[in-house]
């Protein structure tokens, strides 16, 4: 089952409450918090691209900028031994370091993906 949704670049994960029949969900990786809820998938839907909206035009209202998901910039901190070896399987296969790890983490997301 996908327990994710996307609307106007956003992100949010999905969540059933059986005690309250609803489904509910919050916008992922960004600092500000955001949450909806619907009975229906299709309310679900509704109030999600709702809540997206409002938060951008508040945003706009107040004269701040809205959190972006993300940049596409990631700082690690690892242990050397294992920068080491990152940098020599990239050099190996002919790629930057940012390429072959783009690679692997994308193959990561697609086999986990294929798992939920």
């Amino acid at each position: 089952m996908n327990n994710t949704m996307s609307y106007n670049g956003y992100l949010a994960r999905i969540e059933f409450d059986p005690i309250d029949r609803i489904f509910f969900g919050r916008i992922a990786g960004i600092r500000d918090i955001i949450t909806f809820h619907g009975e229906t998938v299709d309310e679900l839907i509704t109030e999600f691209e709702l809540a997206v909206d409002d938060y951008l035009e508040t945003c706009e209202k107040l004269g701040q900028t809205p959190n972006k998901p993300y940049s596409g910039k990631l700082m690690l901190r690892i242990p050397t031994e294992i920068h080491a070896a990152v940098a020599t399987m990239a050099q190996i296969n002919d790629k930057s370091i940012n390429q072959w790890v783009t690679e692997i983490l994308s193959k990561a997301i697609q086999g986990a993906g294929s798992h939920t």
